[in-house]
């Protein structure tokens, strides 16, 4: 995968869910979870950006479960926090500031949802709900990806399609969804890209 200076990075977690990406664009397969992602992305990055070349934007598609009940189809994310970092503890113990919630800038082409990330594949009704009072949809990478854009300074797109309700029956859900999904994200990508 090369970048190319002034073009969009596609950014995915699996190659399942990229099956359908454009393929005349640059697409980076990070594998899941926040720190596979953070070092596969900001590799990739560094070294283009010591080669002068830059992307025009990041936009991380994947499969997300749905925190509430109803939610399905394809979402623009428009903000994103990491909801097993513990930010209110952390500002206590330091006195400082641990912000971990980022707005995102959204095309308008899609319905609009709050997103969570964590290193944690949710299938836990309990912490579903639990989740829910702060986001609609849960992941596994697009929070990295939007404080990576922020600290390169590149525009970042999340999409994110839902595949489960992130309940106990989530892992069957995730396998049976997928392959559809990844149709569904291909479409939509053409939309951002394009």
């Amino acid at each position: 995968m090369d970048i190319i200076d002034g073009a969009p990075l596609l950014v995915c977690a699996t190659e399942e869910e990229a099956r359908y990406a454009p393929a005349d664009l640059p697409l980076l397969i990070t594998g899941m979870g926040t720190v596979a992602c953070a070092v596969r992305l900001t590799r990739a990055l560094t070294q283009a950006e010591g080669e002068g070349r830059k992307p025009s934007r990041l936009v991380n598609f994947g499969t997300a479960g749905a925190l509430k009940n109803g939610l399905n189809g394809i979402f623009e994310i428009s903000s994103v926090y990491k909801h097993d970092f513990d930010s209110d503890i952390l500002e206590q113990i330091t006195a400082k500031p641990c912000p971990n919630r980022m707005l995102v800038e959204v095309s308008g082409s899609f319905p609009t949802a709050r997103l969570a990330t964590g290193d944690r594949f949710v299938n836990d009704s309990e912490l579903r709900t639990r989740l829910a009072g702060n986001a609609d949809l849960v992941e596994m990478e697009g929070a990295i990806v939007a404080w990576i854009g922020r600290e390169y300074d590149i525009p970042v797109t999340l999409l994110k399609q839902v595949s489960d309700r992130a309940d106990e029956e989530a892992p069957k859900s995730w396998a049976a969804a997928v392959d559809a999904g990844a149709m569904e994200l291909g479409k939509a990508l053409l939309k951002v890209v394009r």
